[in-house]
């Protein structure tokens, strides 16, 4: 069924949980994220990016995410990530997302919260639920370029809260898009610090390549939503590429079905950290 995804938040912080939030491309990459989800019987995030949306047009992913999230068994809220524009904004929440993200994280901070603030106005009108971002989370969405780590100031997201009345705040604390050439040290830290003089809840960008243990750490310090894109697009393209390599002749519908299991198992693993109560 299609929630808003703040009920989701809502239902993370009750159970000290935290709701995956699942990064989809493509017909196989929805399939197999709701499957784990209906296996699981977990409520989850589909979401996709704007930067994605060359690849993945919106008019095309838009009416398959919200249909899908409409016919599953489970809660499923439908996510617009890193929004950059408010026509793209205004076109996702058109289409039935019941969550949109403005990212103006590279904005001096004032016009962050002005520019935020008439994203939470407009959205508010539809009960959609708004998230954004303070600090920058490093690497890239989409682009190629590469954007250094700027941890989030706990007395700026105190006041950035406030001032916008944002429903999820993504915090920068050492975490970055893509894959880690390393495990990160994440600064936990400053992660309690948000958490403690704030009421949002908060979320975690980049997720691919945290352990588990670091998971479960932020989860205690009030991560209630996590990302998860790249290891979803790395499943499917191993899946695919080891099956090509396989066989003389490929089958495409076999091809599709072994590219959603791939997805489903990443998304089963990541489901069984965030969704275990502390």
């Amino acid at each position: 069924m299609l929630v808003p995804m703040k009920d989701l938040l809502k239902r993370a912080e009750e159970t000290r949980t935290a709701v995956g939030a699942f990064s989809v491309g493509n017909m196989e990459m929805v399939l197999g994220a709701v499957a784990a989800a209906e296996e699981t019987n977990t409520p989850i995030i589909l979401q996709i990016a704007e930067k994605r949306l060359a690849s993945s047009p919106l008019h095309l992913m838009a009416p398959m995410m919200v249909s899908a999230a409409k016919r599953a068994s489970v809660p499923i809220a439908v996510h617009l990530d890193h929004g950059l524009t408010l026509a793209c904004i205004r076109e996702a929440i058109d289409y039935g997302f019941t969550s949109v993200m403005l990212d103006c994280s590279l904005l001096p901070f004032e016009e962050n919260i002005q520019k935020t603030k008439e994203v939470v106005a407009i959205a508010s009108q539809y009960g959609v639920t708004v998230e954004a971002e303070l600090g920058v989370v490093g690497g890239n969405e989409g682009d190629t370029a590469e954007h250094k780590i700027l941890c989030t100031d706990p007395e700026a997201a105190k006041i950035f809260c406030r001032e916008t009345g944002v429903d999820a705040l993504a915090v920068a604390i050492g975490n970055a898009h893509g894959n880690y050439p390393v495990l990160p040290s994440l600064r936990f830290d400053i992660l309690e610090q948000i958490d403690k003089i704030t009421d949002t809840p908060l979320v975690l960008h980049g997720g691919t390549g945290i352990s588990d243990e670091q998971f479960r750490k932020a989860i205690s310090l009030g991560i209630r939503k996590i990302n998860i894109a790249t290891a979803s697009f790395d499943a499917l393209a191993n899946a695919s590429k080891a099956y090509t390599e396989s066989v003389e002749t490929p089958d495409y519908f076999r091809l599709s079905a072994l590219n959603a299991e791939a997805v489903k198992k990443n998304v089963l693993r990541h489901i069984a950290v965030f969704s275990r109560p502390l």
